[in-house]
């Protein structure tokens, strides 16, 4: 959610509480607006640890994270989806990369901590040796 929607939202609430019940109705509206707060910051945390158990910069397949990858998506909706921290290429602009196990990897560009690119760059064939006869 947009975080202007979200402080409009409390903000309702708390002069709406207010108006109807008094200061009951605001005590009322503080304790939905820390409760929702706090699944936010729980949601965050698990999505964190989650991350924190895997190698950094690894991902299963690249390919299947390139094919779920939306432009404007959050890092905390790209986390759960990679299951592991990205490793950091660039500082400006940044730019976030996953590798999976057959060298296919996923760059994310990212400005304010949403997705504004990806790229998908796959490994060059090998050169065949030639064998002589």
């Amino acid at each position: 959610m947009n975080t202007w929607i979200g402080s409009a939202l409390a903000l309702v609430a708390l002069v709406g509480g207010g108006l109807l019940y008094g200061w009951q109705g605001v005590i009322l509206a503080l304790t939905v607006v820390v409760f929702w707060l706090l699944l936010q910051f729980s949601r965050l945390m698990r999505v964190m640890r989650a991350a924190s158990e895997a190698p950094i910069g690894r991902v299963e397949s690249a390919v299947m994270l390139n094919a779920k990858l939306r432009a404007g998506m959050k890092l905390v909706d790209v986390l759960p989806l990679t299951r592991s921290l990205g490793q950091k290429i660039s500082e400006q602009p940044e730019v976030y990369g996953w590798t999976d196990a057959g060298g296919v990897r996923v760059e994310l560009h990212m400005e304010g901590g949403t997705v504004r690119s990806w790229s998908l760059l796959r490994p060059e064939d090998a050169p065949k040796e030639q064998q002589a006869s």
